[in-house]
């Protein structure tokens, strides 16, 4: 029986697996499955964050500047992101659990009526027809019905991004074609669902897999029970250790402990929901330490800032980072755990990674 991997192998062939050659944003997207998407610039959007690690020459603001010649899509997975066209097979036609009341049916036919006319339509073209009021909003404010309806449509398959205009979705008409409905065949897509988390979140702890496919309801709630059953066959279909009392799972054609696993000699300000971060719980695990997303905490609770960038040096979390662009010029802020490194290769490393970063962003 093969030496069961370390918890320093898991740290190792966490940060190695995914950052791999940068590469072309189409083929990064592919490797990672989905990027996870959200609007707050601090000082980029998290998917320009996530990307600027593993394309050639990634700008901030490229991905939006050409997702309409990309294979891929914006759409809901475990969280709302872009991901490969060919995975929307796996998610649709999605069926959520809340049926649309008859009024909104003919709102929404209606609207898919007038887009299938026009052709990709901003949303403010809809409201200006239709003109349907204004909504409570999931946080309490108030927005345009449309805006909702929108947001609905394209979450039931009915309508896709076809690209965004500063930020706002420009929409399309979409039919998914039908799925086979058998059981087989809806485990076998709830399956492919869960390799595809696995692949992009490995290592997973035990629990973390459980909380994914949990997870997975926002991107395939008609998949829920095939994705239990799925998720009750982990242990045959991936491999897996368990490690100072922790089950660990990752794909079954990978090995933590290979020396293809190397890490470089570079700083990196990972995105808080970077694939290397985004699971809180192997974070503790792998680097003994918690790290808190904290930009919709109150200020005063906040105990590491508005936009906390985890700093990896090596295969090691350090430590986080504040960025912002003041007055034409990027201010970095650097924080550590344990003490900053003492040696030169490091603090050459962190003025070059903020240098990559004002470059990114076009300073």
């Amino acid at each position: 029986m093969p030496k069961p991997p370390t918890l320093d192998d898991l740290r190792r062939y966490a940060v190695a697996r995914t950052l791999f050659k940068p590469t072309t944003l189409a083929r990064a997207i592919d490797k990672l499955g989905f990027v996870q998407a959200d609007p707050i610039r601090a000082p980029a959007r998290a998917q320009d964050l996530i990307l600027r690690h593993r394309v050639t020459g990634y700008r901030a603001g490229d991905l939006e500047r050409r997702y309409e010649r990309l294979p891929i899509e914006e759409d809901a997975f475990v969280n709302y992101g872009f991901l490969p066209r060919r995975h929307l097979a796996l998610m649709h036609p999605r069926t959520p659990k809340q049926a649309w009341t008859a009024a909104t049916r003919r709102k929404a036919a209606e609207v898919l009526a007038f887009i299938r006319e026009h052709g990709p339509t901003h949303p403010r073209a809809v409201e200006a027809h239709f003109a349907h009021g204004r909504r409570i909003n999931a946080w309490g404010g108030s927005s345009l019905a449309t805006t909702h309806l929108l947001d609905d449509m394209h979450y039931r398959g009915l309508l896709r991004v076809q690209r965004r205009d500063n930020g706002t979705r420009i929409y399309a008409a979409v039919e998914h074609p039908p799925a086979d409905g058998g059981r087989e065949a809806r485990v076998a897509r709830a399956t492919a669902l869960l390799d595809l988390i696995v692949r992009k979140y490995a290592p997973l702890p035990g629990s973390s897999l459980v909380y994914l496919t949990r997870l997975l309801r926002y991107g395939a709630p008609h998949l829920q029970a095939e994705a239990r059953i799925a998720l009750a066959a982990a242990r045959e279909r991936w491999q897996s250790a368990t490690i100072e009392g922790i089950h660990w799972y990752w794909p079954v054609d990978e090995n933590p402990r290979s020396r293809r696993w190397s890490v470089d000699e570079h700083v990196r300000l990972l995105a808080p929901f970077d694939p290397i971060v985004w699971d809180r719980r192997r974070f503790e695990l792998l680097w003994g330490w918690t790290y808190r997303f904290e930009a919709y905490t109150p200020p005063a609770k906040r105990t590491l800032g508005y936009y906390a960038l985890p700093l990896l040096w090596r295969d090691a979390v350090i430590g986080w980072a504040n960025a912002s662009v003041r007055d034409g010029r990027l201010a970095v802020t650097s924080h550590f755990v344990a003490g900053a490194p003492e040696d030169e290769a490091f603090r050459r490393e962190l003025k070059d990674e903020r240098d990559r970063l004002a470059k990114f962003v076009g300073l």
